[in-house]
């Protein structure tokens, strides 16, 4: 596993319920703003989803995007969390994100 993608995977482990990010946000906390699909690959390897919560990142444009468990399951999972969601995009993106702090990478 790549440094890139362990300061991913720990830095989704500080997303609390009820707030989420984005694959690009994640990326540039994790020191690289250009790397969205390389965020995205790593949070796939994901083997613990209960303790690396990966399905509060999702797209840049509020779209919820793909999960291991499934599209439904994502949907479901962050529902569950109070994320408003209407035809599978965030409603009021920019309230519900999570803002990282330079040292949490």
């Amino acid at each position: 596993m790549t440094n890139f993608s362990k300061k991913v995977l720990n830095l989704t482990k500080q997303i609390p319920k009820g707030k989420i990010t984005t694959y690009k946000q994640l990326a540039a906390a994790a020191g690289n703003p250009q790397a969205s699909r390389a965020a995205g690959n790593a949070l796939n390897k994901n083997t613990r989803p209960i303790i690396i919560p990966c399905h509060r990142v999702i797209k840049s444009t509020g779209k919820v995007g793909g999960y291991s468990g499934g599209k439904e399951k994502k949907l479901a999972l962050l529902k569950k969390e109070g994320i408003p969601i209407k035809e599978g995009r965030i409603i009021n993106l920019k309230h519900h994100l999570h803002k990282f702090k330079k040292s949490d990478a």
